[in-house]
């Protein structure tokens, strides 16, 4: 039987997957027909494609993905599409809307990254700036300071300056 399964890859303890049709028979990481995608759950957000084309292809003429295989291909939206291929709907049909909403994921980053560009640029209302505040603030915060000082922190140093003498 064929299978539609995770092929691990990457190094230890930094696992990356390959979606692969493969003879169920066949090692995890072993022989495998056809390679249909990658999946990196490591990156955020996760990176996943798969060639549609081809991941219907190979459910139309009988490959069984495995339940880790169909949730990557629920999510992507391609078991909804191959639904609607047994329906009756046209393959080209279901690939072109597969690749619609990729060519707007490249484009969207885009637009969000110029409109978050102006907000960036224009100071906050709400914060008080330096010279929205009175001077007499500025001056009550020095002599806060001072009166922080440990007492004998100043006496010594009088001291020191007048022995140097």
């Amino acid at each position: 039987m064929v299978k539609i399964r995770l092929r691990r890859v990457g190094s230890k303890k930094q696992a990356s997957f390959r979606v692969v049709v493969a003879d169920s028979r066949a090692p995890r990481d072993g022989r495998f027909i056809e390679e249909i995608g990658f999946y990196n759950p490591r990156t955020e957000p996760e990176t996943l494609r798969i060639k549609e084309e081809r991941a219907l292809h190979w459910l139309n003429v009988g490959a069984q993905p495995t339940d880790s295989a169909a949730r990557l291909l629920r999510t992507t939206g391609t078991m909804d599409r191959f639904e609607r291929l047994k329906q009756g709907e046209s393959l080209e049909d279901l690939v072109a809307e597969a690749e619609a909403p990729e060519e707007a994921e490249e484009e969207a980053p885009v637009v969000e990254a110029e409109q978050e560009a102006p907000e960036a640029e224009e100071p906050q209302p709400d914060e008080p700036t330096a010279e929205d505040q009175p001077e007499e603030e500025g001056e009550a915060s020095e002599t806060e300071a001072e009166e922080g000082e440990p007492e004998g922190s100043t006496d010594e140093a009088e001291e020191e300056s007048e022995s140097e003498e």
